[in-house]
């Protein structure tokens, strides 16, 4: 009886996560029409922060293929309960890191998606130096500030250029582009087209920095219309978090 009932819960829930997300993709589809773009151009990157490795598997059986965490405990934890998935899954981490989290996130992560410090770069370098990324080099975006609001993570856009300099320097590491949060005291497309001459800078100096990480549940077709490349969804595919980390 037991083992139907989880049988029953387990198909119930990738019916779930299989009509949000396709709701997801038809919203990122229809924005980027609306801004005369290519939706196979955007990336969709499922955040699964405090949701079960179970629900990660659900979602790469349903063609997911990027997932974000904000958390290194939780990320490392999934990343390794997931690591035999074929293909395999590419792994995000989106949150604020302290640098001492640097040698773990570099063990499993391909894009660093909150790098915003000088001594964040020199932490991440010397970690994927130890981890052998010579040839799978970490990619780091900048995390850039639109509003200046410390606290809330976040790089000057004066300071863009030098951290680039900084990671395009380091062995292992490599310059993908810019992140930005929309500021919750503004509307999200007016704080997004500051983050596009950030960019168009930045591609001046590092022609591969192309990504443009930007759009959450609520503003993706805000960041899409501002030529956002990723977009970080959680809440609209997995619903509302529980409480606490569910166990792996």
């Amino acid at each position: 009886m037991e083992a139907r009932e989880a049988r029953e819960a387990r198909e119930a829930r990738r019916a779930f996560l299989a009509g949000r997300l396709a709701a997801v993709r038809e919203r990122i589809a229809d924005a980027a029409r609306a801004a005369g773009r290519d939706h196979t151009g955007i990336t969709l990157i499922t955040v699964t922060k405090t949701w079960p490795a179970e629900d990660v598997r659900l979602l790469a059986g349903l063609g997911v293929h990027d997932v974000g965490e904000n958390q290194d405990q939780q990320a490392s934890a999934k990343a390794a309960a997931c690591a035999g998935l074929a293909p395999a899954l590419s792994w995000h981490f989106i949150g604020q890191l302290q640098s001492n989290k640097a040698p773990s996130v570099a063990r499993y992560a391909d894009m660093v998606h909150s790098v915003d410090r000088a001594s964040l770069v020199s932490a991440l370098g010397k970690a994927a130096e130890r981890a052998g990324r010579a040839e799978r080099e970490l990619r780091c975006l900048i995390q850039v500030s639109l509003d200046g609001t410390a606290g809330r993570g976040g790089a000057h856009p004066d300071e863009v250029l030098r951290l680039a300099a900084l990671i395009a320097g380091r062995p292992g590491l490599t310059v993908a582009g810019v992140m930005a949060v929309a500021p919750p005291q503004e509307p999200a497309g007016q704080a997004f087209a500051r983050l596009r001459p950030v960019r168009e800078r930045l591609l001046g100096e590092h022609p591969g920095a192309v990504v443009m990480s930007a759009g959450m549940s609520g503003d993706l077709e805000a960041a899409i219309a501002a030529g956002a490349t990723h977009v970080r969804v959680g809440s609209a595919i997995l619903g509302h978090r529980p409480p606490a980390p569910l166990p792996h």
